[in-house]
């Protein structure tokens, strides 16, 4: 059997650091579940209740475990959780690795995400050496879409009817990184 990920603590711009989950979390995680948005593109449970949100925690502890990818909370410098970040390695064989990131709605506009992705995606190029890194965003998420951008990824392709979201199928915009780009 392989071994389980190890997910490291990386240090981030603007005084956020990125850290594994821990059960003290969860009022990070009754926070998210609040959103209009962030259920309907994770797994953060909604409605929120405690064995929820530990379960959601454990299957952030399980991506590392299966080998899955590689599941971040963004922390403010005041030690506050305010974020996801994700290394996710579905297609690793094929030299690809997707991303993804959500900040709760209190922590939004201070840089957490841009700040999380390049760390994210530095030590991804970097360190495990992976060729290409790939994320996909809303037409409509023009946070996300400046998020994606400031952190160096370049837009190929909107892909019709490419997601569920909640009830229906949506497009996404593909955007990549490419390790030589770094």
């Amino acid at each position: 059997m392989e071994q389980p990920l190890d997910v490291p603590e990386l240090a981030a711009g603007g005084g956020f650091t990125l850290r594994s989950w821990r059960l003290s979390d969860l009022p990070l995680v009754r926070e998210a579940s609040k959103d209009d948005y962030i259920p309907l593109i994770t797994t953060v449970p909604s409605p929120y209740s405690e064995p929820a949100g530990v379960a959601f925690i454990e299957r952030q502890w399980s991506r590392a475990t299966t080998r899955a990818g590689y599941t971040f909370v963004i922390v403010a410098s005041d030690d506050r959780p305010v974020g996801q970040a994700g290394l996710w390695l579905k297609d690793l064989e094929q030299g690809r690795a997707s991303l993804g990131y959500w900040v709760v709605k209190s922590a939004r506009g201070q840089g957490a995400a841009v700040a999380a992705v390049d760390a994210v995606v530095g030590w991804a190029l970097r360190d495990l050496r992976i060729p290409r890194l790939e994320l996909w965003v809303e037409p409509w998420n023009t946070a996300s879409v400046r998020t994606a951008e400031r952190a160096g990824f370049q837009r190929e392709e909107l892909l019709r009817g490419w997601q569920q979201v909640g009830d229906e199928r949506r497009d996404m915009c593909m955007y990549s990184l490419l390790n030589d780009e770094l």
